[in-house]
């Protein structure tokens, strides 16, 4: 017989009314009427998912897609406007920073209120709290009142408390984000050895390498609606996809640019491999060409080409130009493309590259592409902005060279 699962979603769906009032100074001033005007607003719906016990379920999406208000109905937070929504087991949320903390009361206190609401005896708290302690690293502040908490510490306590509840179900959103790297991989690795112990989780984040890492399956949303639900890589690049059908980003440029509309069109951007495929993930250094198409929409008399590759923190990690030596004439209706070539020698995450035409003066931009996103999957142990591919080895000294050290 099939085990039932421990989340279970059908038609789920949840839905806001918004007011839009005159402010109450102006209509108690002039002794009016005060009048409701009402709109439905859907957050999310049509929900369809089931999660098995015992493993884990990524959700992404841009902000505005419903994460938060779905994880908020698995929660118990708020309850669904339609569907079914059935969750078996214990729940330990950890859906927002400081939840459920008195601020008043120390760390050490809040430890006891917040494992006690999550279901563990007195007992059972004395025997974790060292435990609970050291896994977050604050032992210093534990008899603190938390309102004198970081963010970062608020977090640290919440998790290591929700981790020690041994949950049925843990659901975590984006405030992981709020850690440092050190705790957010102790934190992936805790939740890891938790879904291999029968715990479910579900996690939301916009981190695409701690989904890949952690959840094999992920459901997409978008605009408050599932659009895909499936393995990670496939999830990740259909995110991007959605991303790349955004209206066209502005590229960060000095605002001492001026800006001429009407001459030069962008037809495309695009992310092409080394056999000319396009690409929404990657793995860590393979090979990459970004081609732009234009079309001349005027004559212009020399064209300087620039690109730009953005991180996942937004930071801008390459900017280049042909400037030096700008292209020849485009004569109107001509169309030309452009391309850059480099290695994607990147740790895991998502990227964008763009790129935009202007003229040899340095001081005007002609058209501006969008932003094509895409994935790497690099290896698990670089961080930083670029993966500089070192080598780490171990070198044997001469036994008279050891000693002499000692």
């Amino acid at each position: 017989m099939t085990a039932a699962p421990a989340i279970e979603l059908r038609g789920v769906g949840k839905r806001f009314t918004k007011y839009d009032d005159l402010p109450l100074l102006i209509t108690s001033a002039t002794r009016l009427q005060r009048r409701h005007r009402r709109a439905k607003l859907w957050a999310i719906r049509g929900v369809d998912v089931e999660i098995p016990t015992g493993t884990s379920l990524g959700m992404i999406g841009r902000n505005g897609s419903g994460k938060t208000t779905l994880l908020s109905m698995m929660a118990g937070v708020t309850a669904p406007t339609e569907g079914l929504l059935r969750i078996r087991g214990r729940v330990a949320p950890l859906i927002s920073v400081g939840v459920g903390f008195h601020t008043e009361l120390t760390g050490r206190e809040n430890v006891y209120l917040n494992a006690t609401i999550l279901g563990l005896t007195k007992k059972q708290i004395d025997q974790r709290i060292e435990s609970i302690v050291d896994f977050a690293e604050i032992d210093a502040f534990l008899d603190t009142p938390v309102k004198f908490y970081s963010s970062g510490m608020f977090v640290r306590l919440g998790f290591a408390v929700a981790i020690h509840s041994e949950p049925d179900v843990m659901i975590v959103d984006e405030v992981l984000a709020v850690g440092d790297l050190g705790f957010q991989v102790k934190c992936l690795e805790r939740m890891a050895r938790l879904v291999q112990g029968g715990t479910t989780v579900v996690m939301v984040s916009h981190n695409m390498g701690a989904i890949q890492r952690l959840t094999p399956r992920v459901l997409l949303l978008d605009k408050g609606a599932p659009v895909f639900l499936g393995t990670a890589e496939a999830a990740i690049s259909r995110y991007h996809e959605l991303l790349d059908e955004d209206p066209d980003t502005e590229v960060d440029l000095s605002s001492a640019l001026r800006h001429e509309r009407g001459t030069v069109e962008m037809v495309s951007v695009e992310l092409l491999g080394p056999d000319g495929e396009a690409l929404k993930q990657v793995r860590s250094g393979t090979p990459l060409t970004v081609r732009l198409t234009a079309r001349a929409l005027a004559p212009v008399t020399e064209v300087v080409v620039g690109f730009s590759l953005t991180g996942p923190d937004s930071q801008v990690i390459y900017m280049d130009t042909n400037a030096s030596h700008p292209f020849g004439r485009m004569e109107a209706g001509e169309v030309a493309a452009f391309t850059m070539s480099f290695a994607a020698a990147l740790p895991t995450g998502s990227y964008s590259v763009s790129g935009w035409l202007q003229r040899s003066d340095h001081r005007t931009v002609l058209a501006r592409s969008r932003h094509a996103a895409f994935f790497v999957d690099g290896r698990p142990t670089v961080t930083g902005a670029a993966d500089l591919r070192g080598l780490i080895s171990r070198e044997e000294l001469a036994s008279e060279v050891s000693e002499a050290v000692s």
